[in-house]
């Protein structure tokens, strides 16, 4: 690699250093159109050979630095230039490009606009399931407390839509028919709702608060006579609230 020439002039002195980096003792760019002669050519050469060494810094290059672009014209220009000085010719405008682009090859790039955070995405919206009305009911054999057999799939369905809804709050409310005291039914509903709450606890998304009421005959889903066993009135209801 060609070392540049010291210049010293009024104008700039620029040294190629080792590897290929450039630095400068810059004065106004404007100011290499107002030399003459001998020192013009100097400071030309000079600036030829600094965008030379700058053309062929990997640094750049492997940068994709906009410095690169400049100094291949800066060595183009200021080698036009140079040739018409040598012919005794003094060409104002490859001077002028020259030190346009050496000027611009000095410089250091600007860092990229930083980007606008993207906005954030809309809320999930909710599947057309999902309201609030009744959500499911479990059916219980005459003065029984266990789950039937499809009652599991039926509180599978009941948590998964729980879930999918994002319900944080349900209601689990026992019943029975009109068989029986009202004292036993009452403690009848209340342990019914109490193993359809513990089956749904292990089911539903952790931290949902699931009420626990229970009715016993009061309410019944088909009002008959006191004494009637109904299999529509031995339930247990589950509500999202």
């Amino acid at each position: 690699m060609r070392l540049a020439r010291l210049a010293l002039t009024s104008a700039t002195a620029y040294i190629v250093l080792a590897g290929g980096a450039v630095s400068a003792q810059t004065t106004n760019a404007s100011e290499l159109g107002a030399l003459e002669g001998g020192a013009l050519v100097n400071e030309l050469t000079n600036r030829y050979d600094a965008a030379l060494a700058a053309s062929l810094d990997d640094r750049l290059t492997s940068a994709n630095d906009s410095r690169h672009l400049w100094a291949l014209e800066a060595k183009v220009q200021c080698g036009i230039a140079l040739g018409y000085m040598k012919s005794s010719t003094r060409d104002e405008a490859s001077i002028s490009k020259c030190a346009r682009a050496y000027d611009l090859m000095n410089r250091t790039p600007r860092a990229p606009a930083a980007r606008p955070a993207p906005p954030p995405p809309p809320p999930p919206s909710r599947p057309n399931f999902c309201t609030d009305a009744g959500l499911v009911t479990v059916f219980f054999e005459f003065d029984s407390t266990e789950l039937q057999a499809d009652s599991m799939s039926i509180l599978d369905s009941a948590s998964q839509q729980a879930n999918a809804c994002g319900w944080t709050a349900l209601a689990v409310v026992g019943h029975t028919d009109q068989a029986g005291s009202d004292q036993y039914n009452l403690a009848l509903s209340q342990q019914r709702a109490d193993v359809v709450a513990a089956a749904l606890r292990s089911k539903v998304a952790a931290g949902t608060v699931i009420n626990v009421d229970a009715k016993g005959e009061a309410n019944p889903r088909v009002p008959l006579a006191d004494g009637t066993r109904s299999p529509e009135n031995r339930r247990v209801e589950i509500t999202a609230k």
